[in-house]
C-alpha cells in the first residue's frame, strides 16, 4: 500500500470522525429550540435514507447495474443489524438531553472496553495483556473525563441518573453496531449496506417516535435541523469512513477515528459554552492513548 493511499485514507477517516464529533452539539442546539428526541431522530433518519437512496441510484447508473445486488437474506440481516444503529441514535440523543455533550461522548467511547468484553464472549478467548491495559487506561480516563470527583448530584440542571443510564446503553448498542457492520453482507457495496442498515434503524426510531411523541409533531425540524443532522450523522461519515478504512486498515483507522472525541468536546466548549476543566482533557487524552495502544502492532523479536 503506497504512502499516498495511506495519507488519503487517514484524511478521509479524520473527516468522517470529525463529522460524527459535531453531531451531538447540533442535537443539543435543536433541544434548545424545544424539539423533541423523536423529532430529531425521525428527521435525521428520513433525510438520511433519502440521501443514501440517491447515492445508490447514482452508483447504479454509473456502474450500469454491474454491482452485486443484495439478496433477500442480505437485506434481512442488514436491517436486523441496523436496529442497533437506530437504538444508538435514540439512546445517545436521550443521554445528551440530560447531561453535557462532553460527558455524553465520553460515555459513548466506552465501546473500547465493551468491545473487548463482547469479543471475549463471542470468541471464547481471554483478551491480551495489551487489551487489558487499554481497558484499565480507558476506565481511568473516563473517571477523569467526566470529572467524577467533582460531580454535583444535587445540580438541578443535570440529570445524572438518566444521562449515565442512556449514555452507557448507547455505548452498548454502538458496540453491537460496530461488530455487525463489519461482518454482515460484506460482499455488497457500502452504499447498499448503509441503506438497509438505515431502514432497520428507522424501524426502531419511528417506533420510538410513535410511542414517545405526545405533542403534535413539529415539522419545522425538517427545515431547521433535519438536513444538518442527516449530513453529519447518517450520510457523510459512513461514506468517508467506508472509503478511508480500506486504505488505513482497522488499526490505524480506529486510532484516527478517535478524533471524534476531542472534536465533540471542543464543539460543546465553543458552541454550547460547556465547561471543560484541565483534568477532563487529561482523561480524554488517556482514552485516545488507550485506543492507540489497543490498535498498535508491536513487533515480536
Amino acid at each position: 500500500m503506497s504512502n499516498n493511499n495511506i495519507i488519503k485514507g487517514v484524511f478521509l477517516v479524520a473527516l468522517g470522525a470529525t463529522s460524527y464529533g459535531m453531531l451531538a452539539t447540533f442535537v443539543k442546539l435543536a433541544y434548545q429550540e424545544n424539539y423533541t428526541t423523536a423529532e430529531v431522530t425521525s428527521s435525521q433518519f428520513i433525510y438520511g435514507i433519502l440521501g443514501i437512496l440517491i447515492i445508490n441510484l447514482f452508483q447504479r447508473t454509473k456502474n450500469k447495474n454491474a454491482a452485486t445486488k443484495a439478496t433477500s437474506k442480505n437485506i434481512f440481516h442488514l436491517m436486523l443489524a441496523g436496529t442497533s444503529l437506530g437504538m444508538t441514535s435514540v439512546f445517545y440523543y436521550l443521554a445528551v438531553k440530560y447531561i453535557p455533550v462532553s460527558i455524553g461522548i465520553v460515555l459513548l467511547m466506552q465501546t473500547v472496553w465493551m468491545g473487548v468484553l463482547l469479543e471475549w464472549f463471542l470468541d471464547k478467548k481471554a483478551p491480551s495483556i495489551q487489551k487489558i491495559i487499554s481497558v484499565i487506561i480507558v476506565l481511568i480516563g473516563t473517571a477523569l473525563a467526566i470529572n467524577i470527583f467533582k460531580i454535583d448530584f444535587n445540580d438541578a440542571t443535570i440529570d445524572w441518573a438518566n444521562g449515565l443510564f442512556w449514555g452507557l446503553l448507547a455505548a452498548a448498542s454502538f458496540t453491537t453496531t460496530m461488530f455487525t457492520a463489519n461482518k454482515v453482507a460484506i460482499g455488497i457495496s457500502s452504499a447498499q449496506r448503509s441503506l438497509y442498515m438505515l431502514l432497520g434503524g428507522a424501524v426502531i426510531v419511528f417506533g420510538f417516535s410513535l410511542y414517545t411523541q405526545v405533542t403534535p409533531f413539529n415539522f419545522e425540524i425538517f427545515t431547521k435541523w433535519g438536513i444538518v443532522l442527516a449530513l453529519f450523522g447518517t450520510i457523510i461519515p459512513p461514506m468517508l469512513l467506508n472509503a478511508g478504512f480500506p486504505h488505513t486498515g482497522i488499526g490505524l483507522g480506529s486510532i484516527v477515528s478517535s478524533l471524534e472525541l476531542p472534536v465533540s468536546v471542543m464543539m460543546a466548549f465553543f458552541l454550547l459554552n460547556e465547561q471543560v476543566v484541565f483534568l477532563q482533557w487529561i482523561g480524554i487524552i488517556l482514552i485516545i492513548t488507550a485506543i492507540v495502544i489497543m490498535n498498535i502492532q508491536f513487533k515480536k523479536k
